[in-house]
């Protein structure tokens, strides 16, 4: 039979089927898996099977949450995880060591961060920051002779900075480096950055790819050598996704191209419908032309994603008025969600930040993140609309 699209893949892989006969994967809420004898259970620990042993190594609705990306991503292997932050430490912990060197973009989530500036340090590993919109001269000038990962998000979060993926590629190929993308505000449908050269690609599953804010998970995929470290690194130390929220994840794959294509559409008419409103400084979205690596995003990028971003004129101040007076948009620590939201990054996401590290990645005191959902975009508009109304300037 001929190779299947991966958005077919996402609906039609499954585990093997029951007995029972079943249409709908099952769950399989189980600790431990039994063996027929004791010879099985030899072999499944000295890893000379794939049988299943504990739920923290593998289990079947896991693997099957772990297929489905893997054939979104177009990666040889994963390992799904417990969150988006367990799947990213995890890779850098399982493939780093003392006297390492992180290079990162310096727009990255702000527990991404913390990770890096507070726990990697206290490894023995090594971190330096390339701004987002550095050339392809000052990422070749900051690696060094000990740099063993490159990691990066695009669009970065919250200020939709788009890096180019195929350029940062050929920089790490050449010096031999992992290279790791954040690939959680575009996911899959819209970008591919194994096609561009990526390593790893790395995911909080609880945004995008659950869609509807109920579960936590995280994924990892890419190299297969690479992911057999991060998988025994995982599995020693305990970061699992849970057999049910991994059954959740699987189903919620099915609609992933659906659900992004309305999320992208409401968000672009919301971007252009906002543009050039009086009371916003600037907007941000990939697929305006006015975005200042659009070019970038056009090469790299299917759609522009669900996220747009605004300056408001007012400051603090006109931010706070912003979230306070909106009547359906939902204020919550999550995005990616089928319901709109509104985010003020610097007072929460990124809070830990100095002002001065804020500042450098364009975290404005009036910032405004909006996750734009699936309602009908004539409501989010509204809403939006009514808010800034009631803002002063």
């Amino acid at each position: 039979m001929k190779s299947r699209h991966p958005e077919t893949d996402a609906v039609r892989i499954r585990v093997e089927q029951t007995n029972e006969m079943e249409h709908s994967s099952p769950l399989f809420l189980t600790s431990s898996f039994c063996f027929d004898n004791a010879e099985a259970m030899r072999a499944a620990f000295a890893d000379e099977t794939d049988d299943n042993i504990y739920s923290r190594f593998s289990n079947p609705n896991s693997r099957e949450f772990t297929d489905k990306i893997c054939a979104l991503e177009g990666a040889e292997a994963g390992y799904v995880t417990a969150s988006g932050m367990s799947a990213i430490t995890g890779s850098f912990l399982a493939l780093m060591k003392q006297g390492d060197h992180l290079l990162s973009c310096n727009a990255i989530f702000g527990s991404t961060h913390t990770v890096i500036s507070k726990y990697l340090t206290k490894f023995g590993i090594e971190y330096s920051y390339v701004s987002a919109t550095a050339s392809e001269e000052e990422w070749r000038a900051a690696v060094r002779p000990n740099t063993r990962m490159i990691y990066l998000e695009t669009p970065t979060n919250p200020g939709l900075d788009i890096l180019d993926l195929e350029m940062i590629g050929r920089i790490a190929k050449q010096h031999n480096i992992i290279y790791t993308v954040d690939n959680c505000f575009a996911t899959p449908v819209s970008q591919r950055p194994i096609a561009f050269g990526a390593d790893l690609v790395v995911h909080s599953a609880t945004k995008w790819l659950d869609g509807q804010g109920r579960v936590l998970g995280g994924a990892v995929v890419g190299r297969k050598d690479l992911i057999k470290d991060i998988y025994l690194f995982c599995r020693s130390t305990g970061p699992a996704l849970s057999p049910f929220n991994a059954w959740v994840l699987s189903k919620s794959l099915e609609t992933l191209d659906v659900r992004m294509e309305r999320h992208a559409s409401n968000a672009l008419f919301i971007a252009e419908s906002l543009d050039k409103h009086p009371k916003i400084r600037s907007l941000r979205y990939p697929f305006l032309e006015s975005h200042p690596q659009y070019a970038i995003a056009k090469k790299q990028m299917r759609n522009g994603g669900g996220i747009v971003c605004f300056e408001l004129k007012g400051g603090i101040d006109a931010g706070i008025a912003f979230m306070d007076n909106l009547q359906m948009l939902t204020l919550t620590a999550n995005l990616g969600d089928t319901r709109s939201i509104a985010s003020h990054p610097a007072s929460t996401t990124h809070a830990k930040l100095t002002e001065a590290e804020r500042q450098a990645v364009n975290i404005t005191p009036g910032l405004i993140r909006i996750s734009v959902g699936l309602e009908h975009r004539e409501d989010i508009l509204q809403d939006i609309l009514q808010s800034l109304d009631r803002v002063m300037d």
